[in-house]
């Protein structure tokens, strides 16, 4: 069965067992006469072949590459034998390897090819057997039996190739059959523009954005704020009526002040701006969000330390004195600071538990899922995976509780306040904000804090594979966050999880400029030196465009047909009404605070100060009982009360809550399907229910059939199919039964028959772990 996101074109399939072609031992395999290999134009590579066995005969077929505009071919090699994910890989397609400067190919036709009704979340730029070279993770060789990792020059060519995919696909081919001069060249190619180092003016954003002038695709349905204009960040203050306190400044337009900030942002309105172009952008509070009690969540970059400079350390003091002194005074609350960089998580942490928690899903055959499955518990507790995204989640609660219950502001520190920062303060507004929890909202909400925000996705996704310690996948821990509260609070989120899992793949597209840059500077430095170069600007798409990827039916599987719209009130009720979280007034917490007289630590203000100037910004509140009672008091009281889906919303963050995120991670290993199960089919029996509740309103209301229905744009494909798996869309459906095999050594494990008659029986869902 094949497990794979998209689907190429319907073709013949020639899909088949090696051991039905092989007389004799593997190395036996019959010669592959080529009948044509021909070019005919840049675009279309026409593959055509004849392959003659014992008992019949195969015609002629072809199959073309499709390239996109500004692709071009690098190297190819013909008669590669892409080997089933099955067990002991026993199945293979027969096609052509080819690698062009976007992606690796398999040219190849299978089996596999479902009906059209069933493929209608085709990937319009990366097919089945696609993988683009920034996806790609790490390549390895077969040698004798024996796998190696291959990097630089070789001196001895594989006769396997095994590729690991960063959205955890994994590819096997072999080249035992393919010539030798061709298997220099594509193992060659493919390691060199994989894992060599680049340019940020060589990626194929740039051949894509210049070549594809006139195709540019727009969505008119699109309307993400993307904060790159004065205007949106006045219309986000007064979203979040936060303008009384705060102001949007233009002062670093055309990246005067700092190249790390975007061009506009905003301050406290008391602050000057001729302090804001001091220590480019270092010690300045910028806003993130309002709270609608008036609290605010800001975040602050530290001042960079100068060792043996007295002077200079004494300037940037009486510089945060001054700073402080300003956003202290009424009517800006109580501030209580949270320091990322001393007492959260670190880079390094996040690094290595992502490290091991991945090997546990780029399996290669079914015998190693089912020897690895006996200490799956074991496996994942060790990567520290779910507990990284538990303290992110309880992080943010307590924020959360700060600004909710306590009515105090909330400022974050970190380094450059572009990792922890962003993870920890996007998470923030996703609880409490419900336009945050919309498909444009939280775009707009990635493109605020992420983007402009200056978030390194370049390094931190190592798209140019300069630095491998700086690739940190921090905004992917984002996700899987977001995930959590998506898998718990359903009804709340206007997109599905689908959505979650296409957009961590987009961070490997090359041809949108949402996830290639480091900062705004960056991306804008580099559209004025193109717009020198060549007559018109390039037109950089964004990922936004959901258009580009997919049709409108497939767009459909992005949006949660269960959505809870927030009920629309009519005037007499409007009227005179102050907007205000429904479940605020019934939360027994600390009454809100009055602001000190002096400063915003009181006594602890010159030792605050004192500790911005370093890299190393020690802890500056401690984290009492009784603050750490307040917390779990407010976290239990929520989750006493019925959820209101349009106002705060807390994770569980107890241990069996947080699970994993199977449709991303488990997607492509078939053994970890559940055929009619799992959350598609859950969703499939509720919209059932609701269209026939929909039926029996229409007859009571006596109105026609179908005005009005709600789910009149649900996915026809979700609904009433026992056969949709559990990994739906992304795992396809299951054609031919399959029987898992469980290894010797695995029976050996649990024990001789006896002692399992007399155990008592478990129950795994691998889909909510």
């Amino acid at each position: 069965m094949r497990a794979w996101l998209w689907d190429r074109p319907p073709h013949t399939p020639v899909l088949f067992k090696i051991s039905d072609l092989l007389a004799g031992p593997i190395f036996a395999f019959p010669e592959v006469p080529w009948v044509d290999h021909t070019f005919e134009k840049m675009g279309t590579l026409n593959m055509n072949l004849e392959i003659h066995t014992n008992e019949k005969e195969v015609t002629e077929k072809e199959v073309t590459l499709h390239l996109l505009p500004g692709e071009q071919l690098l190297c190819e090699a013909s008669t590669v034998l892409k080997y089933v994910q099955e067990d002991s890989c026993q199945r293979g397609i027969y096609g052509k390897l080819v690698c062009t400067d976007f992606k690796i190919a398999f040219l190849g036709d299978d089996d596999s090819a479902l009906d059209n009704d069933e493929t209608q979340f085709k990937n319009k730029v990366i097919g089945e057997n696609d993988i683009t070279l920034h996806c790609v993770d790490q390549i390895y060789g077969v040698f004798d039996e024996k796998k190696k990792t291959l990097f630089g020059q070789l001196k001895k060519y594989p006769e396997k190739l095994i590729i690991h995919c960063k959205d955890l696909r994994v590819f096997h081919f072999c080249l035992r059959y393919t010539k030798e001069e061709e298997v220099k060249r594509i193992v060659s190619g493919i390691i060199h523009h994989t894992q060599a180092p680049k340019l940020l003016k060589r990626l194929f954003l740039f051949s894509y954005a210049a070549a594809a002038q006139n195709h540019a695709a727009t969505d008119p349905r699109n309307h993400t704020v993307m904060f790159d204009t004065l205007k949106d960040w006045c219309w986000e203050l007064e979203r979040t009526k936060g303008s009384v306190k705060y102001k949007a400044v233009s002062v670093n337009e055309g990246y005067k002040v700092c190249e790390r900030l975007p061009a506009y942002f905003v301050v406290p309105t008391p602050l000057p701006e001729e302090d804001l172009s001091r220590f480019q952008g270092h010690g300045i509070p910028l806003w993130c969000w309002s709270c609608h009690n008036g609290c605010a969540l800001l975040k602050m970059s530290a001042l960079p330390k100068k060792e043996q400079d007295d002077g200079l350390s004494q300037m940037q003091k009486s510089f945060l004195d001054g700073i402080y002194k300003t956003i202290h005074r009424p009517p800006y609350e109580i501030v209580k600071t949270e320091d990322l960089s001393s007492n959260f998580l670190s880079l390094q942490d996040i690094q290595t538990a992502y490290s091991k928690f991945k090997q546990l899903f780029l399996i290669d055959n079914s015998t190693e899922f089912w020897d690895t499955d006996i200490k799956w518990f074991s496996l994942l507790e060790s990567s520290s995976w779910l507990d990284i995204i538990r303290r992110c989640l309880k992080k943010a609660i307590e924020i959360t509780e700060c600004l909710e219950a306590q009515n105090v502001n909330v400022l974050l520190l970190e380094e450059n306040a572009s990792d922890l920062c962003c993870l920890v303060s996007s998470l923030v507004q996703v609880m409490m904000d419900p336009h945050c929890r919309t498909r444009i909202g939280f775009q707009s909400l990635v493109q605020k804090e992420w983007i402009m925000g200056g978030h390194s996705f370049l390094d931190r996704c190592n798209h140019l594979r300069q630095s491998d310690k700086e690739e940190v996948p921090v905004f992917l821990l984002f996700l899987d966050c977001v995930w959590q509260l998506v898998h718990q609070h359903p009804p709340a989120f206007d997109f599905t999880e689908t959505y979650l899992t296409v957009l961590s793949d987009s961070l490997y597209i090359p041809i949108f400029s949402t996830f290639f840059f480091n900062s705004p500077h960056q991306k804008d430095n580099v559209g004025r030196e193109s717009q020198d170069t060549q007559s018109k600007p390039l037109n950089l798409l964004t990922v936004w465009d959901w258009s580009v990827q997919f049709e409108p039916k497939a767009q459909m599987l992005l949006k949660n047909p269960l959505y809870v719209e927030k009920p629309k009130l009519d005037k007499g009720q409007r009227k005179g009404m102050r907007f205000k979280h429904q479940r605020q007034l019934s939360l027994p917490l600390t009454q809100s605070k009055s602001s000190p007289k002096r400063g915003f630590f009181r006594e602890e203000t010159d030792h605050l100060i004192k500790n911005l100037l370093g890299k190393r910004i020690s802890k500056l509140i401690n984290s009492s009982d009784e603050l750490h009672d307040n917390l779990r008091e407010f976290y239990d009281s929520w989750h006493s009360k019925p959820t209101d889906y349009h106002g705060l919303l807390l994770p569980h963050i107890e241990g069996p809550e947080i699970k994993v995120w199977a449709q991303r991670y488990l997607r492509w290993i078939p053994e970890a399907q559940i055929l009619g199960g799992g959350r598609a089919a859950t969703v499939s029996k509720l919209l059932e229910m609701m269209e026939e509740v929909e039926r029996l309103q229409e007859k009571i209301d006596a109105r026609p059939h179908g005005q009005g229905a709600l789910l009149a744009e649900a996915p026809l494909l979700l609904r009433g199919s026992a056969r949709l798996s559990a990994l739906f869309p992304f795992a396809l459906l299951q054609r031919h039964p399959s029987k898992p095999v469980l290894p010797t050594s695995g029976w050996k494990a649990l024990g001789d028959e006896e002692d399992l008659a007399k155990r008592e029986d478990e129950f795994v869902d691998l889909g909510d772990v």
